[in-house]
């Protein structure tokens, strides 16, 4: 095995005519910024990803690009053979607007030549386009159309700042309360506090609105120096102060992570594929938009009775006239909301009565049993025996439950290979 200085030379560039430089193995930073890390090109001792990581650890590693475009595909899969002279003239495009080699990387990864990278990365399907932000997978991967405009236009939109600047504290009473609100109040832009904030700024700019405000603006609120404030959704919840030291990265991203992203997530068209993708069957509550008072009860019960659960199942809400059509599935209207159901992905199964969540357990048991086989087994075979009272006849009543729904927003075999089939839960 050769050094990786050695292996950097065999990664060949995406497209594009070499320059004389690139003849005798040697490129130019403005090379290196288009070209594309084909795994292909890269010799791979015992294990691949060791390799691969070395090299790809070159191009956007965190002092490198902070922003990388993965395509994980497979040659003889006929979507991946049409997106290859797209993804290559996208990253054309983009050479000419970011040239250097810091700026945006273009990969590709083949695989089937290196499946334990897949594997690494849980590819389902072919193509993939994951996003990397100095070095940190991003979890929504490009999901929007495959052209070169689009294509662009999102590493366009990557690139921009995340950060609004705040010119006036006046501007805090006209921020967009239904949205989660990160505020950042420093005494300088070019500060080790600022950096680490833009940086979990560039990658939680999808879940929260960030904001910042310097100098003199932002002095009323440094009274002990730099701070960062959350501000919840809706005007009668309390600010929250994060604590922690501004100059480590982890503990920021974390406490940040944990308000941004809430136990309970709002399913919508657009991000629907994402979440059914995700392999976990869903918790459902389907309310009303403006039926917020459902809403924070089911929060609250959902945290109160099934945090240890959160890796087993998704936990969401829906808009009942979004989604009238998955309702119709299990015999509700709008005018039924809200309403709690499961969806399996093979299944749907319906929770009582909505008041019934109050009852101490009584959630986490629908979820249990979801676990247990028992809502499949009584769907299809009536009640189990132990259910019923001392003396009360059972009637053997079998019944088929209403097909899942939500199994329809997964990624499709018309846009798509997909390697494998969801069992049922």
């Amino acid at each position: 095995m050769g050094s990786v200085r050695e292996k950097e030379k065999r990664v060949k560039p995406i497209s594009g005519s070499r320059k004389a430089g690139a003849k005798a193995g040697r490129t130019t930073k403005t090379q290196r910024a288009s070209w594309v890390l084909r795994s292909d090109y890269v010799a791979i001792p015992r294990s691949a990803w060791t390799c691969l990581e070395k090299v790809l650890e070159m191009y956007w590693g965190p002092d490198n690009a902070d922003v990388a475009l993965v395509n994980f595909y497979a040659d003889w899969c006929r979507f991946s053979q049409m997106l290859h002279p797209i993804f290559e003239e996208a990253s054309d495009v983009i050479k000419e607007e970011y040239p250097h080699k810091n700026q945006v990387v273009f990969a590709r990864v083949d695989c089937d030549q290196h499946s334990d990278i897949a594997q690494r990365y849980r590819i389902s399907k072919y193509p993939t386009l994951k996003l990397f932000r100095n070095g940190m997978m991003m979890k929504r991967e490009y999901r929007g159309q495959r052209s070169v405009k689009a294509l662009a236009d999102y590493i366009r939109q990557q690139k921009s700042d995340p950060i609004q600047e705040i010119q006036d504290l006046a501007e805090i009473t006209t921020l967009d309360r239904s949205k989660r609100n990160i505020i950042g109040y420093f005494e300088q832009k070019d500060s080790d506090n600022y950096r680490i904030f833009e940086r979990v700024a560039s990658i939680l700019h999808d879940d929260c609105a960030f904001l910042s405000a310097f100098g003199d603006v932002s002095k009323p609120e440094r009274y002990s120096g730099d701070n960062i404030i959350y501000k919840p959704p809706g005007h009668s919840a309390p600010d929250m102060v994060y604590l922690g030291s501004m100059t480590h990265f982890d503990l920021t991203y974390n406490w940040i992570q944990d308000k941004c992203v809430p136990l309970v997530r709002e399913i919508t068209f657009e991000n629907g594929e994402e979440l059914t993708e995700e392999g976990l069957p869903f918790l459902i509550l389907f309310h009303m938009k403006e039926d917020t008072e459902s809403l924070e009860i089911f929060q609250n019960e959902v945290a109160r009775q099934l945090i240890s659960e959160k890796g087993t199942i998704n936990f969401l809400h829906a808009d009942c006239d979004k989604f009238r059509h998955p309702l119709l599935h299990i015999q509700k209207t709008p005018a039924d909301c809200p309403v709690i159901a499961i969806d399996s992905f093979r299944h749907m199964y319906v929770f009582g009565d909505f008041q019934d969540v109050l009852i101490p357990g009584k959630l986490k048991q629908f979820v249990f049993d979801l676990h247990s086989g028992k809502l499949h087994r009584e769907f299809h075979h009536g009640p189990d025996p132990t259910d019923t009272a001392p003396g009360e006849q059972v009637q053997d009543v079998a019944s088929s439950p209403p097909e899942s729904s939500f199994q329809k927003l997964a990624p499709s075999e018309y846009r798509y290979t997909l390697l494998r089939d969801r069992d049922e839960l």
